[in-house]
């Protein structure tokens, strides 16, 4: 990556987003931001220099600027991924930080995030703008979809399919085989050793719904 990076969000996403691109030496231009009290000032060093839908500086974009979308919430991500991709014609690029680990044989797509100490394995394949926070494994085969978040230390083991917009609680363990259905959200520290149907939510060990 040789262009700077614009970071769209400058809270814990933000921040998260700036030490992974720090790690590999690639320079963060700004922040953008909506939070009134963080305008005109600096996150970590890096300045918040507007809105998040700030044509002055997204306008840069996939010219002389490279963009990571790093907003906590979901809807408000998705939105603005889809204004960059209409608006500004751009795709926001991969965080992944230096000591991460991802397999050469591993398929990612466009705009995720993966965290320090988080391992992609061979043959696995993860979708586009996903969270993979602090030391995550998705592990050999297994199918990451899009706009998944996967809590730090969670384990996604050998062959699971996690669909998109799936939320997977930090220190949860999905064992092999198992289906996440889409937009699932997996309680921290569950062990998930049954398929869980689109939209339902599970904790525990076993896993069970929550009613």
């Amino acid at each position: 990556m040789q262009n700077p990076v614009i970071i769209v969000g400058a809270q814990k996403l933000g921040t998260t987003a700036l030490d992974i691109f720090n790690s590999n030496n690639v320079m963060v231009y700004c922040f953008l931001d909506d939070s009134q009290e963080l305008q005109q000032q600096e996150v970590n060093n890096v300045a918040v220099m507007g809105k998040t839908e700030d044509s002055e500086f997204l306008k840069l974009v996939g010219k002389t600027c490279d963009v990571f979308v790093a907003v906590e919430d979901s809807a408000a991500r998705k939105g603005l991924i889809k204004m960059l991709k209409e608006d500004y014609k751009a795709v926001p690029v991969n965080a992944i930080h230096r000591f991460s680990a991802v397999s050469e044989y591993a398929w990612l797509g466009h705009g995720n995030m993966v965290g320090a100490g988080a391992i992609i394995s061979n043959n696995a394949k993860v979708g586009d703008y996903n969270l993979i926070h602090a030391r995550a494994l998705v592990d050999t085969k297994a199918q990451v979809g899009s706009n998944v978040e996967i809590g730090a230390g969670a384990i996604i083991n050998a062959e699971a399919v996690v669909e998109d917009g799936a939320f997977i609680g930090t220190g949860a363990v999905v064992v092999s085989g198992v289906k996440i259905g889409k937009n699932a959200r997996i309680g921290a520290g569950s062990v998930v050793v049954a398929d869980v149907p689109a939209k339902a939510t599970v904790f525990g060990n076993p896993a069970a719904p929550v009613k």
